[in-house]
């Protein structure tokens, strides 16, 4: 059995009762653009009523705010069938209160009766969401800015403190106290580095080839005495990072090149340090070799300290492997990250010896 079609008429009766029961601001217009019925809603918050509007052209409604140049020439496209009006967002002044931002949508319905034109329009006052959406992307630049601002400031005080116990330990007479002292200025060199990047940068990753070739030239500054003797060199791919995980690489970095620096060029012996990154995806791969006296030949003379501790609790926070292994000649130290396949379990960091 074939599907009724409606005539005109009851198809106009039916929008008709549709404006009518509508609780949104709805207008139903004719060819000419002319309110043919509005809904109760659309009354209530803009003026009038039925009695004053129908009839009338909808730019002559209230005092004049619909007669928008863009809005005209949208309706009247609409109405020819050549357009249609989606979400397109106008400031209008309603009844006794302030602007309104509203959303309008248009349609032009169809009759099937010839010259017969009919437009939906339907109205959705979105400016307490707008406002929310300004207030939010306000707050957010703020804090951005804030965040800033407290990331200079933390560098600035890691700087301080890291430059009084490099003055400390140059004043100090004890050896032992001295090595403390200066390793503990490389660590918060290496934070302090990053925290000064991330305060000169407005998006979350951090490069890590100028990262890791800010860290070394700081920490090159600070503990190799002869440039001509040992050289530390960066060599990085153009990865990115978060501030997060930076951090975590940063610190296993100024604890291994530290540890090369005061074991691998015993005496007067000159050499070069290289600190590497690769990734590909989410797996990525540091390394930092040497080409010094290399690993001690009896493993029992490895006496594992602070640095070790510190390296094998970062990589393990960062799910990754420790290899340590002959440079042929010196010590090539390789923190290896990879996303395990589903199920498999994340790896546990390989014992240290350095």
């Amino acid at each position: 059995m074939a599907a009724a079609t409606l005539d005109g008429e009851a198809v106009l009766g039916l929008a008709l009762a549709l404006v009518q029961s509508s609780t949104a601001p709805v207008l139903l217009l004719d060819g000419r653009l002319a309110v043919v019925a509005a809904s109760a809603s659309f009354c209530k918050t803009f003026g009038g009523d039925n009695a004053t509007i129908i009839g009338r052209s909808v730019f002559s409604l209230g005092d004049g705010q619909w007669d928008v140049p863009q809005l005209r020439s949208l309706l009247t496209s609409t109405a020819a069938g050549a357009a249609e009006v989606e979400a397109y967002e106008l400031d209008i002044q309603v009844a006794d209160g302030p602007a309104r931002r509203l959303v309008l949508n248009a349609r032009n319905l169809s009759y099937g009766a010839p010259g017969v034109v009919r437009l939906m329009l339907t109205l959705a006052d979105v400016t307490d969401a707008r406002t929310a959406e300004t207030l939010r992307d306000t707050l957010v630049r703020e804090k951005g800015v804030l965040l800033q601002e407290l990331q200079h400031r933390v560098a600035n005080s890691l700087q301080i403190i890291a430059s009084v116990l490099l003055h400390t330990a140059r004043k100090t007479q004890s050896d032992e106290t001295r090595t403390y002292l200066t390793d503990a200025h490389s660590r918060v060199m290496s934070v302090a580095e990053l925290q000064r990047q991330l305060s000169e940068t407005s998006v979350g990753d951090v490069d890590l080839r100028a990262y890791f070739t800010a860290l070394c030239n700081s920490i090159a500054a600070s503990m190799i005495r002869d440039p001509g003797q040992v050289t530390l060199s960066v060599d990085v791919d153009a990865s990115l990072s978060t501030p997060e995980v930076s951090v975590s690489l940063g610190l296993i970095v100024t604890e291994l090149v530290i540890n090369a620096l005061k074991h691998a060029f015993p005496g007067e012996r000159s050499g070069d340090i290289v600190v590497r990154y690769r990734s590909d995806g989410p797996a990525w791969t540091l390394s930092v070799t040497d080409d010094g006296v290399g690993l001690p030949k009896d493993p029992a003379e490895a006496t594992p300290g602070l640095g070790t501790s510190i390296v094998r609790a970062l990589a393990q926070q960062l799910a990754a492997e420790i290899t340590v292994a002959s440079a042929n000649p010196g010590t090539l130290v390789s923190i290896d990250h990879r996303d395990p396949a589903p199920g498999e379990p994340r790896p546990e960091p390989a014992p240290l010896a350095i």
